[in-house]
């Protein structure tokens, strides 16, 4: 490897699943942090990285910068096979896991950016609150599909932790909160506190998205 990998991401963040990845698949990476939801400042500070002043990012040792946090995990999935991170292209779970990788990313994911700041799409402080609150409901009717639809055995599909299990520990701590997605997804809930509580990922846990007191709130 010519040089590490570079994560451009934030505590907290759709950078986190990515590290983990990295973390379990052992191989070196350097982590720059950016916050553009700090202000304006920090946001042009990211523009350099991603004119969308979003995050996650991962520069690859080739030089190439990614974006998208589910195409960032599929890849990294796929380029080290060894670490068993997603199913192979022939094996029956391969469609189940790019449906649900590609899911979260579109139908969850993607609505944070009006939560991180309603202003975005409606002036008026009242209608900000009630779109926070539609939209977090829409976040979980989404989870409640998934916990309806998929069958999880140790992890969301099988036996093996991949990265969607880290891609689904995170995103379902955001808002409305893991709470509410035990109730809207219980069938999920269990492999959740599995991927919450696996040793491999105590360090990345604690690091950047620890677990304070009321979390699941």
């Amino acid at each position: 490897m010519a040089e590490p990998f570079v994560v451009f991401g934030a505590s907290g963040s759709g950078s986190v699943p990515i590290e983990a990845a990295l973390s379990l698949i052992d191989v070196p990476y350097r982590l720059e942090d950016f916050a553009p939801w700090e202000g304006q400042e920090e946001a042009d500070r990211l523009a350099r990285i991603n004119p969308l002043r979003q995050v996650p990012a991962l520069a690859l040792p080739t030089g190439e910068l990614m974006t998208e946090s589910a195409a960032i995990l599929i890849w990294l999935a796929d380029a080290y096979p060894d670490a068993r991170l997603a199913p192979a292209v022939t094996d029956a779970r391969r469609p189940a896991f790019l449906r649900w990788m590609n899911f979260v990313s579109s139908a969850i994911y993607a609505l944070y950016w009006i939560t991180d700041n309603p202003a975005r799409i409606a002036e008026d402080e009242a209608v900000q609150a009630d779109v926070k609150t539609r939209v977090f409901d829409r976040i979980a009717t989404c989870w409640a599909q998934m916990g309806a639809q998929l069958r999880p055995g140790k992890y969301l599909l099988g036996e093996d932790l991949s990265v969607l299990d880290l891609y689904v520990a995170t995103a379902s701590r955001w808002s409305p909160g893991r709470r509410r997605f035990y109730e809207v997804a219980p069938a999920l809930g269990e492999t959740m506190r599995r991927v919450d509580g696996d040793p491999r990922l105590a360090a990345i846990w604690a690091e950047r998205f620890p677990f304070s007191p009321g979390w699941e709130r």
